[in-house]
């Protein structure tokens, strides 16, 4: 009896150790601070700390954008912020609707959560089973977290808050409903997840690789001075485009030159990988991921189906 004590003791101390994130801001301009998630996939291990989150401490209160992956870690970034500064959080963009950025919505639901319309439809029509994939990816962590959806709509355009003119701007290239952010102020640039950097890029949504191309091309072109992607360290350079752009277009040559030569998926998705690319984190997972998501579109672009 003793044993078994000793051992439901030992499960509940790792349970209650599993369900807190150690989150720490890093200051990264005037008012504003990132906190940095790991590059890895989801797991029991990192809870599905693996994204990007941001505040902006502005004169009417803290912005936020994106929540992260559950209600434990909406919990623990607001307890970051409220470490940093004593003042309230007074509003929440969502760059878009994956688990990652938005299952912690909960912890932020007395304030308005704004997205863009098409986001707010895509997080009612696949939130739960997004919720409940994460549930049984990473466990624990997810303890009680349930799908809140954005009670706001934004569009394109410039909001003013706090002294901080915040530049709004809507793209499609990963999920077809992209928020990405620009502080007129301090230039920092919020690409959520049109940008990943030093890690291999998801595409569980996107339209097409092509369309995320051009949509990197204009996201470029804004006036920042620093980047903070969705996944990937802070960087003031264009190194992530380039990075980013050079991986979206050997993807799209690949996927389109297999679909040519009438290679079935299975040897797509042994398809080798650039050297160039071999640091990125994830490649071959999210190759993996990609080919079923995507390459059924290239093979109907190159062939046409006998009976039809």
């Amino acid at each position: 009896m003793r044993w078994l004590l000793l051992i439901v003791w030992g499960w509940l101390l790792s349970s209650n150790a599993l369900a807190s994130y150690a989150l720490k801001p890093e200051k990264i301009a005037e008012n504003t601070y990132m906190v940095e998630g790991l590059t890895d996939d989801f797991s029991v291990e990192n809870g599905g700390n693996v994204v990007n989150s941001a505040f902006i401490i502005t004169d009417e209160g803290v912005v936020v954008i994106d929540t992260g992956p559950s209600f434990a870690y909406g919990r623990a970034l607001r307890a970051a912020i409220a470490a940093v500064t004593e003042q309230p959080v007074v509003q929440v963009f969502l760059t878009h609707h994956h688990p990652d950025h938005a299952l912690g919505n909960q912890a932020f639901a007395d304030v308005p959560i704004a997205a863009l319309q098409a986001t707010h439809e895509l997080l009612a029509e696949q939130g739960d089973h997004m919720a409940e994939n994460m549930y049984r990816v990473v466990g624990d962590w997810m303890r009680g977290t349930e799908v809140q959806l954005p009670t706001h709509t934004v569009e394109p355009g410039v909001v003013d808050i706090g002294g901080h003119s915040l530049q709004l701007l809507a793209f499609t290239g990963h999920t077809g409903a992209d928020l990405v952010l620009l502080d007129l102020r301090t230039g920092v640039l919020f690409a959520g997840d049109m940008l990943f950097y030093q890690r291999a890029l998801a595409t569980p949504n996107s339209p097409s690789l092509k369309t995320w191309l051009a949509d990197l091309d204009r996201l470029q072109a804004l006036p920042w001075q620093v980047v903070v992607p969705g996944h990937g360290p802070l960087a003031k350079d264009k190194q992530p485009f380039v990075q980013m752009r050079d991986y979206l277009t050997w993807l799209d040559n690949a996927l389109r030159q297999a679909a040519e030569q009438g290679m079935d998926m299975n040897q797509v998705l042994r398809l080798p990988i650039p050297e160039q690319f071999a640091t990125i984190s994830l490649t071959r997972h999210e190759l993996i991921r990609t080919v079923s998501h995507l390459y059924p579109q290239y093979e109907q672009q190159q062939w046409q189906r006998i009976d039809q």
